[in-house]
This record gives structure tokens, sequence and C-alpha cells, in this order.
């Protein structure tokens, strides 16, 4: 059986001019990065601004499990079967961060035979939009430092310094660090710490912004610290906003690849959805919805976590509206909530499933909360059982959603014809109705009571429990006049809870809020839950060790 490495270095890949031209975009209008990448150009934007929108579709999953549940692999998948349909589809994906391939997770191309390309060059340093983030943010920084070491005529509090450095790779020893030793000449000493790249509001500002002239003015609204008087000091402050929209010049502008099929593919930005707001550029989708009749993306992790923030975020601010959403699962996960051991899930076990069904049911009815309507995405397993997939077939059939079992993985778009003729079924059933879609509150709110409606709502929570700390950051985010934006919830992506050992649908619990950050830039307040870290650290094998390449730059490991 090969890997997902060797299935995607046995592709036949197109130039990508010529994927551009399925597209109707001129040679002008790309700029290539080798033979199978490019950047799309800025006048592109202009000359598809009148073309109609697409139809779009948001792939989302079921809280993930060690048992794996290839959202990914079934978006992709999805596109490829568009085709074999006769469908135009744009996929819209996130780029993957090295964090993840270097550790536990992997890459994020998608698997098996449902997989973008060239599927190295992606994974690893793609077109250098993570390194430009990182490079912006950290000039940041370091007019921060050098602002102090220089007279600090902004008066900037050393202690109440916000704006923490980023690093594209798990470190969990960066967390917390001291800089500014060595004496007079080495800067002024302070504590300070690192986020991962994904998990900055440069990331997060890249993603939402719709151009240069509002991705500058959102730099200018970070808050990077407070000053000795406790105002709030802003990057316009520090005048550098204009050198970091350099930086992220190229980086705006997003990259057209395509799948093992040569279904075309633009992935932009990538925020994690656990930390972060989870989706692709708003730039990507809205390209995407012009230049084809349906837009096929994905949000990060679970639909608690990455279809709230699509939803709830990138839906409000950029005008999108969803025509549907397919929720992705496998029976595997499912036995898996129903607390099977991993070294059983390949034994049928009815009572597990009936038990773990719960999660796919939660998931469900909360999609359903936004007016959207639902496909099931059984992403299926050679020791899934027929009992077993009857039974899943009639619990979809009650609650009224079709469900399709896609064999994308082992067969690429063939196995997903299924899926896609119920999706495109759905949306013609549904056509007209994305005008039903609505988020889920009002963003005028408080920030609790926004909060509390999430929880609610979607955890299935019994409240919001705030610490001391997270009251003390209430109060000055209120105090600064943030309070009507969204809300970002940073929360454990294994569980509906907070608690990432509770499967299934956790009951009888509360949510706490550790701590509230304000992303001015980005346009929400990140809340913190339970043991959410911004800096992951590396598991105790990680993937790493796995990864080689030999003397004539050949790569194996990956996945």
């Amino acid at each position: 059986m090969l890997t997902d490495i060797e299935i995607a270095q046995q592709a036949k890949m197109l130039k990508i001019g010529q994927i551009a031209q399925q597209l109707g975009i001129s040679e002008e209008d790309i700029e290539p990065y080798g033979h199978y990448k490019a950047k799309l150009s800025e006048e592109l934007f202009k000359k598809t601004a009148d073309n109609p929108d697409g139809k779009l579709i948001l792939v989302t999953a079921i809280n993930p499990t060690p048992a794996g549940e290839g959202k990914t692999t079934i978006s992709v998948g999805l596109a490829e079967s568009m085709a074999k349909i006769g469908k135009k589809a744009v996929l819209a994906l996130r780029e993957p961060s090295l964090g993840p391939v270097f550790g536990i997770k992997g890459g994020a191309a998608g698997g098996g035979y449902a997989q973008v390309v060239p599927m190295e060059d992606i994974n690893l340093h793609f077109t250098g939009d993570m390194h430009a983030i990182t490079a912006a943010n950290n000039l940041l920084c370091a007019l921060i430092d050098n602002h102090l070491q220089q007279g600090n005529t902004l008066r900037i509090d050393q202690r109440r310094i916000l704006f923490k450095r980023c690093m594209d790779m798990n470190d969990r020893a960066l967390r917390y660090i001291n800089v500014g030793l060595g004496g007079k000449v080495n800067g002024v000493p302070r504590e300070d710490g690192f986020n991962i790249t994904v998990a900055s509001e440069i990331m997060a500002i890249l993603c939402l912004a719709s151009d240069l002239d509002d991705l500058k003015k959102r730099l200018e609204r970070i808050l990077v610290a407070y000053d000795l008087d406790g105002n709030p000091v802003y990057a316009k402050d520090l005048k550098g906003c204009g050198a970091m929209t350099a930086l992220l010049k190229d980086a705006l502008k997003p990259n057209l690849v395509q799948t093992l099929e040569n279904t075309p593919a633009i992935m932009h930005g990538g925020p994690f959805a656990n930390i972060a707001h989870g989706c692709n550029s708003v730039r990507a989708t809205k390209l995407a919805l012009k230049l084809g009749d349906y837009c096929i993306t994905e949000a990060g992790f679970g639909a608690d976590l990455g279809a709230e923030k699509f939803l709830d975020i990138k839906c409000r601010f950029a005008g999108l509206a969803p025509d549907c959403v397919v929720l992705v699962a496998t029976i595997r996960a499912l036995k898996y909530n129903g607390s099977v051991a991993r070294d059983k899930l390949t034994e049928e076990n009815l009572d597990a499933l009936k038990k773990g069904i719960v999660n796919l049911k939660t998931h469900i009815e909360n999609m359903h909360k936004y007016g959207v309507p639902v496909v099931v995405a059984i992403n299926r397993f050679h020791t899934d059982t027929e009992a077993e997939i009857e039974y899943i077939k009639e619990f979809c059939a009650e609650m009224g959603v079709e469900v399709s079992l896609a064999e994308i993985f082992a067969k690429g778009g063939e196995g997903g014809t299924d899926l896609a003729r119920k999706v495109c079924d759905t949306i013609e059933k549904y056509d007209g109705c994305a005008s039903d879609f609505h988020t889920l509150y009002d963003e005028k709110l408080p920030i609790k009571e926004k909060l509390d409606i999430i929880a609610k709502e979607i955890y299935r929570a019994d409240g919001v429990i705030y610490t001391a700390q997270a009251e003390k950051s209430l109060k000055e985010i209120e105090k600064l006049g943030f309070s009507d934006i969204p809300v970002c919830v940073a929360k454990t992506q294994y569980s509906l809870s907070d608690d990432p050992t509770k499967l299934g649908k956790p009951e009888n619990f509360n949510i706490t809020v550790r701590d509230l950050k304000l992303s001015a830039g980005a346009g929400f307040v990140v809340a913190l839950t339970g043991d959410i870290m911004t800096m992951p650290g590396l598991p105790k094998v990680p993937a790493a060790e796995k990864i080689d390449c030999d003397n004539d730059g050949y790569i194996s490991g990956l996945f």
C-alpha cells in the first residue's frame, strides 16, 4: 500500500498555466512559483468582480479523534467528484503549518487519492506566506523593543506589552522567555513569549483583509501594549505598519495549485481553529466563488470550533452565506466517542456506535441553528460493517438529512460522486434559501452574553465561569470600546466542552474562560478556555523523526 507522499509523487500534474486556463485565468494574471504553483494577481480580482457568485459549500466535521475523520480528504475529493459529474468546482483551503507537519497531526493537503499537490511544497515552505507573516509579526516586536531602548517616548509599560513574537513551529520552550539580557547594549530586559504563527493576529488579519488598504488599517489597529498611565498603545504609534504591509504584499495574494486529478485549488492562509478563527482567507473564498459554479471550503477541527467561527466571524465580516454544510464523520470515530478503545475500533460494536452518535447529532443540530442545510459524509473504511452502515443511514433519515458513504481516500473523485450529487441536489432543493442563513448572535451584545450563547447553544454547557484574570481583561476591553465585536473561542478540539477527555455529548459542565485577549486588528476578542495553549509542543515521537531527504532531493516520510 502506497503512502500519501508516494501517491502524491506519482501524480501527473499539469503545468500551473493549464490549471489557470481551466478557470479562464490568463497567463498575465498568474505569478508562477516554479512549474506547479502560482500566486494570483490583484488584477484578477477586478476582472472577475462582475462574475456571478457560485454556490458556497462548507465542509466541517465531528470532534476529531485519534481514529481520524478525514475532513480535508473529503473536501479535496468532493471537488474532484464535482468534476466527475460535470460541475465546475474550485477548492479553497488553508495552508498547512509546519508545527503539525513536524509534530503529531501531519500535513494538511488531504490523503490517499484525494490530495492537493505538489504535496511536499504545500506542506513545507510553499510560496513563503507563513514566513512573511512571521517576519511582519516579529518586525513589530523588534520595533517595540527598539522603542524601549531608544528612549521610550511613548512611555510603554514594559510589564504590559501584549504583542508576542511568533514562529511557525511547535516549541513549548518559547512560551515564556526573557529578552534583553546581557547588559544595556542588548536592550531592556523584560518578559516575553512566542505564539505559533498560525495563532498570531497577523495571520488572522491577512485572512480577513479585503485588500492592501484594509490590511494596513487592520495592522494599525493592533493593540500592542499599555503605557505607564494605562492608556493603549497601538501598532500605528510605532510607525512600522507600512513596512509590515510591504512584507505582506505578496502574501496577501492567494495561491493556485491542483488536486491529484487536476482540479483547481486555491490555498491561502492557515489560522488554527482551536486557537484562532480556523478559516482560509476571505479573498481566496470570494475569488473561488467568482471562478467556479461551486466553491468548496473547509473550517478547521470540529463544527463547534471551525464551523462556528466560519459562520459567526468570517461570514459576518465578508458578507458570505453558505448554501450547504457537509459534515464529515467516520464510523470508527463515532465508536470512539462511544468509549471504545482505539485498538478495538475495527470490530463491529453497534452499542458503542449508538452511544457515540450523539456527537454527530449535536453537530447536525448546531448547523441547523444557522439556517443551513446539512449533508452527512461518512468517510468509509473497509472495516465498517453493513449493520453499522445501515444504522447510520437510518439515524440520518430520522434527522431529515442526506447521508453519503464516501470512498474518496481509496478511489479519489470516483469515490465521492454520490456525495457530490447529494450536495448538488440539496443546494437545488434549498436554492434561494441562502437568505435563511443567520449568525448565532448579535455582535452588539455584551461579550459575556455572546460567550454565553456560544457555550449553551454550541457546546451545550450550563454556563460560563470567568477567572479573576478574565474579569480584569474584560473590563479593560470594554473600557477601550471593543465590546461590540465577535468572539473567537480558543478551546480544545477534542471535546464539545473545554475538557479534552469528555467525549460524545458532555453534560452538566461549565466552560471556564481563563483570559480574554483583544485582537483589534482582526476585529474580534479571543476567549482562552481550559488549558488551551497558543504555542503547542511536540509529542514524545514527533513526525519530524520519520521525515528524510536523500541526495537527489527526494523527500520521504511526509503524511
